[in-house]
């Protein structure tokens, strides 16, 4: 029986500044970082610290150039203040999904 590959995924390619080259990955790899404790969070309930997750994403994004970041972090910091879970998780998986897609490229 053939197994079946998995579908391509659609590359999203982000230009940013050279300058900025160094901290990208960084800060990417901290996003990646913020899924797990998000899902922890969202576990125990714990809406203050996805709230503020949410807040530095909405304030970082941007400043990288990475404005679905700000959008993913905004609607988690309000969705955390009403105690959405379902909201908080399917945000989750958007920000996951980007950070999968993402690609950059420095000019």
């Amino acid at each position: 029986m053939p197994t079946s590959q998995p579908e391509p995924v659609d590359r999203l390619t982000i230009v940013i500044s050279r300058e900025l080259e160094e901290i990208v990955p960084i800060f990417l790899s901290n996003r990646h970082k913020d899924i797990h404790i998000l899902r922890d969070a969202l576990t125990r309930q714990d809406y203050r610290t996805i709230q503020t997750l949410g807040h530095r994403m909405k304030g970082d994004g941007g400043g990288f150039g990475f404005n679905r970041i700000t959008e993913i972090g905004t609607a988690i910091e309000l969705a955390a203040k009403l105690e959405d879970c379902s909201t908080i998780e399917q945000q989750v998986v958007q920000l996951e999904n980007f950070l999968t897609r993402v690609s950059v490229v420095y000019r």
